[in-house]
C-alpha cells in the first residue's frame, strides 16, 4: 500500500516531496536541539529549567507570524523561492543561537527562529500536496510529516554522539547545515503546478477567514489539540528521562532514536491507513490508542521498558500527525492554500505554546515530570479524537478546484 502509492510519479513530483520532507526534517532538527540541552543552558546562564522552557514557548508562539508571512509570500510569489528563503532563515538563526552571550539574547534568537520555523511547514506542504496525485496524498502526507520525528531523531543522534565533545553550543553550530538544502531546491525542485496555473494569489487573508470563519476556528482548535498532543509528549520527555529516571546522555539519546523510529513508522502507516478509511477515523483511532498507552508510558521505568513505551506512544502520536498535511490542505480554501494550512497549524501552536512551561510547573509542584506528561497527553488525546470525528472528510477533493467544491 505504501510503496505502490509512488508508482507513476514524475521526477518533479518526487523532488517536491523530498525537498519538503527534508525542509521539515531540518527545521525540526534545529528546534529539537534545544530540547536535549535545556538543563545545560539553565546551568550556563544561572537560571532554572522552567525559565529556559520560555525559549520553547517563544518559539511556538512566534510560529504563526512566520506562517502568515511566508505563506502570503508563497501565495504571491510561488512556493519554491519562498521555501528556499525560509530554509536559509531558520538555518542562520539556529546557528546564531550558539553564540548567545546571555539568556536575553538566547530568548530573542529562539523567538526569531520561531518565525522562520513557522513558515516552512505550510509552504512545503502546499508545494507537495499541489504537485502529487490524489491517490498518493495519504502516504505522502505520512512521509512529509515524518520529517518532524526525523529531525528529532537527528538531534538525538547528535546529542548521543557529539554532545560530550562539542557541548550545547556546538550542537547549535551543527544546526547551520540545513542551509545546504537550498542548493537542492534551486537545482531540482519545480514550482507547484497548481500555483503556476492559478498565478499569484489575489485573495486577502482576512476576507477568506471571514468567509470561512467556522472552518478556520475548527482547524485552529483542532491544531491546538494536536500541538498539545505532540509537544506534551515530546518536549520535556528527555528532561523526564534525565531528572526523573536519572539516565545519562547516551541512554537518553538511544531511547530518543528508538521512539522517533516509532514516530516515523506511525506517520507512514497511519498516513496510508487514512487513504483507505478516511482522515477522520484514522485520527480518532490513533488518539484512542494513545490514550490507552498513556499510563504505561508515564510510569515506565528501566531503559528497556521506557524505550518500548516511548516507541508505542510516539507511533500513535505521530501516526495522527502523519495525516495532518493531507487533511489540512484538503479542507483549506484553494486561493490561500499557501497560507491557510500553515497559519491555522501555527495558531494551534500559539494556543499550546505555554505547554513546556506549564508542564515544568506541574512537575515542580508534584515532584514528577511523569505526572505532568501524563495529564497533558491524556487530555490532548481525548481532544484530538473528538474533534477529528466532529470534522469533515475531504480526502478525494481535487485541489485545483477545491474552492468550487466547497473547500
Amino acid at each position: 500500500m505504501i510503496f505502490g502509492a509512488f508508482k507513476g510519479w514524475t521526477k518533479s513530483q518526487r523532488h517536491a516531496l523530498i525537498a519538503s520532507y527534508l525542509g521539515w526534517t531540518l527545521d525540526a532538527f534545529d528546534f529539537f536541539l534545544l530540547i536535549f540541552v535545556m538543563v545545560d543552558v539553565a546551568e550556563e546562564f544561572g537560571v532554572s529549567v522552567e525559565t529556559v522552557t520560555w525559549a520553547v514557548t517563544l518559539t511556538l508562539a512566534m510560529r504563526p507570524i512566520g506562517a502568515l508571512l511566508f505563506g502570503r509570500l508563497a501565495d504571491r510569489y510561488g512556493r519554491r523561492p519562498v521555501l528556499m528563503a525560509n530554509v536559509l532563515a531558520f538555518s542562520i538563526l539556529g546557528f546564531a543561537t550558539a553564540f548567545s552571550p546571555d539568556l536575553i539574547v538566547f530568548l530573542i534568537l529562539r523567538a526569531l527562529f520561531g518565525i522562520a520555523m513557522g513558515g516552512e511547514w505550510g509552504v512545503g506542504a502546499s508545494l507537495t500536496m499541489e504537485s502529487i496525485p490524489v491517490k498518493s496524498r495519504g502516504v505522502a502526507s505520512g512521509l512529509l510529516q515524518a520529517g518532524y520525528p526525523s529531525g528529532y531523531l537527528l538531534a538525538a543522534v547528535v546529542y548521543a554522539l557529539l554532545y560530550d565533545v562539542i557541548g550545547w553550543r556546538g550542537m547549535f553550530i551543527v544546526g547551520a547545515l540545513p542551509a545546504l538544502l537550498v542548493l537542492y531546491i534551486r537545482s531540482f525542485v519545480a514550482e507547484s503546478p497548481a500555483w503556476s496555473s492559478q498565478g499569484p494569489g489575489a485573495a486577502r487573508m482576512l476576507d477568506v477567514l471571514r468567509k470561512h470563519w467556522s472552518l478556520a476556528l475548527y482547524a485552529m482548535v483542532f491544531m491546538m489539540g494536536m500541538a498539545f498532543f505532540s509537544h506534551g509528549t515530546q518536549d520535556l520527555y528527555p528532561t523526564f528521562l534525565k531528572l526523573d529516571r536519572g539516565l545519562d546522555p547516551q541512554a537518553i539519546g538511544i531511547i530518543a532514536v528508538i521512539y522517533n523510529i516509532g514516530a516515523i513508522l506511525g506517520g507512514l502507516i497511519f498516513g496510508a491507513l487514512s487513504q483507505a478509511i478516511g482522515r477522520r477515523y484514522a485520527l480518532a483511532l490513533g488518539a484512542g490508542l494513545a490514550l490507552l498507552i498513556t499510563p504505561f508510558w508515564a510510569m515506565a521505568d528501566g531503559v528497556v521498558m521506557l524505550a518500548v513505551a516511548a516507541f508505542a506512544m510516539q507511533f500513535m502520536v505521530q501516526g495522527c500527525w502523519g495525516i495532518v498535511p493531507a487533511h489540512l490542505n484538503e479542507i483549506s480554501p484553494a486561493e490561500v492554500r499557501g497560507t491557510f494550512p500553515g497559519f491555522v497549524y501555527q495558531l494551534g501552536n500559539l494556543l499550546a505554546s505555554y505547554n513546556a512551561t506549564m508542564q515544568a510547573g506541574i512537575a515542580s509542584r508534584y515532584g514528577s515530570y511523569g505526572i505532568a506528561l501524563a495529564l497533558v497527553a491524556a487530555g490532548a488525546a481525548i481532544t484530538v479524537g473528538l474533534l477529528a470525528l466532529a470534522g469533515r472528510e475531504a480526502k478525494e477533493i481535487d485541489m485545483a478546484y477545491a474552492e468550487e467544491e466547497g473547500g
